[in-house]
């Protein structure tokens, strides 16, 4: 029994690495970057116009120094709608890591402060 869950775990990890093939390519400049978590940004259904900008840290291996910090929000409704929003865009986030830095790229990223904004159609 164990083994039939060790194996739907495993094929669960590798179906959910295949639902952001951004993450796969290697990419080469902050503008890759950017399209590559865009990719990832489906944003909540009922949001209207809204928008919230994320302020984040990137190691060299593509992943997060710490969690993501939104810096601006604008969000119709209250604070549950804005919470869900921002909460939306974090999960984007999350979900498209790690990236694949080229070797130059994760020498200049690493450490450094970076927003991205979040933004809902219009």
């Amino acid at each position: 029994m164990k083994s039939v869950a060790r194996q739907v775990a495993i094929a669960g990890m590798m179906l959910a690495g295949a639902v952001h093939p951004s993450n796969a390519a290697e990419l080469n400049t902050m503008s890759d970057v950017g399209a590559a978590i865009q990719a990832c940004w489906t944003p909540p259904a009922d949001a209207g116009t809204a928008s919230v900008t994320l302020s984040f840290s990137f190691k060299r291996d593509g992943t997060l120094i710490g969690p993501p910090r939104p810096t601006a929000i604008k969000v119709n409704g209250d604070a549950t709608a804005k919470k869900s929003f921002v909460d939306a865009a974090t999960t984007a986030l999350q979900n498209c890591l790690p990236l694949t830095f080229s070797p130059k790229l994760a020498q200049g990223v690493a450490g450094n402060v970076f927003t991205l904004q979040f933004t809902s159609p219009k």
